[in-house]
């Protein structure tokens, strides 16, 4: 059996590499399992891991859903078990789920470096597993690429097989500046870039609902739009004259702003807005309210800071359900098209 372990930052798209993935190998006749050895808590005591309930389904396993994911690391995690008990749980759900497959495709937790105190980081697993890994690379500024080629000298330093990487969900404006600029210099280091990916809004975007469920608080208005869907995050922390612009210009976005702005959340509903997030739980005039009644657009009241909101908002990720058919046709043709999968295939014949 072969192990493609998938790394990278939050908001990389390691999912729906994952997916993507496995419905190609799939296609090509590979028996693929899907296994998560370190999840992220929820909120909610009785949900479950929504990334394996899909690739659950996608590939019709027989394993458990608390075997695909068979531990949880948050940020106070150090305070739990110990660390010879969750690896021998690591250790016996994986031989439950990869029985019986031709493929395994590991998805890696939410950043590499969780766990390492444990030693049960995704490098040391992916060691542990013989599994070769792909990097899957956010841009956000020219220091995303130092972090990716970082990440690829110290898995080669780790003696780690490494299939690749693929700059995933990039957004459109710096497409050009990845393959001009951002993936020659990569494989001027020696690692190999297997892809460009274009950020797909349809399947990229969080939703209203997936912000909620990352910040909790408060739903004050527009209850019955929660699935919409984000594109960008405006915060408004500034003066009226500068912040119209901002607003104007960026569609279907998040503005985050203190509730005593009530100049600044009217205009914002008067603009392309999916959604007002008030901080340090202030509450709103409430003609903000009626308007945002009118709009149909959803108010979320938190007691954080801005600063705190904006940090959790950048881990939130679009999770695709199982009956979204569209979604999963999209990112099989989002590696059919731009991914050599091809060439992961061979990485791990290798």
């Amino acid at each position: 059996m072969k192990n493609l372990y998938i790394m990278g930052a939050p908001g990389s798209g390691k999912t729906l590499m994952a997916l993507g993935l496995a419905l190609k190998f799939k296609q090509e006749g590979y028996r693929v399992a899907y296994f998560k050895p370190v999840g992220t808590p929820v909120r909610a005591n009785n949900q479950v891991d929504t990334d394996a309930v899909l690739m659950k389904e996608v590939l019709a396993m027989s394993a458990s859903v608390e075997e695909i994911v068979p531990i949880r690391a948050g940020m106070s995690y150090l305070s739990a078990d110990r660390k010879q008990e969750r690896l021998g749980d690591i250790m016996s759900a994986y031989r439950k789920v990869s029985g019986g497959a031709d493929l395994m495709i590991i998805d890696g937790a939410v950043f590499p470096y969780v766990m390492t105190s444990w030693g049960l980081d995704d490098v040391t697993l992916a060691l542990q597993m013989n599994a070769a890994a792909l990097i899957t690379v956010k841009i956000e500024d020219d220091f995303s690429l130092d972090r990716a080629i970082f990440y690829n000298e110290f898995l080669s330093l780790k003696g780690l097989s490494l299939a690749g990487n693929v700059f995933n969900n990039v957004p459109r404006p710096v497409l050009a500046k990845v393959e001009g600029v951002y993936v020659p210099l990569l494989e001027e280091k020696g690692y190999r870039s297997l892809g460009v990916i274009p950020r797909l809004e349809a399947i990229a975007a969080p939703t209203v609902e997936e912000f909620y469920q990352e910040l909790g608080g408060e739903v004050l208005a527009g209850h019955n739009r929660m699935n919409l869907q984000v594109q960008d995050i405006v915060i408004g922390a500034m003066t009226m004259e500068s912040a119209l612009k901002f607003l104007r210009r960026a569609t279907d976005k998040a503005v985050i702003l203190g509730g005593d702005r009530g100049d600044l959340a009217l205009a914002a509903l008067e603009t392309s807005t999916s959604v007002l997030i008030l901080t340090g739980g202030l509450y709103p005039d409430v003609r903000v309210l009626a308007r945002a009644e009118e709009k149909n657009v959803p108010v979320i009241l938190v007691h954080y800071d801005t600063y705190t909101v904006v940090e959790k908002l950048h881990m939130v990720t679009h999770k695709l359900k199982p009956e979204d058919q569209e979604g999963k046709r999209l990112t099989l043709e989002n590696i059919e098209h731009y991914c050599n999968w091809r060439a992961i295939l061979d990485a791990l014949q290798e």
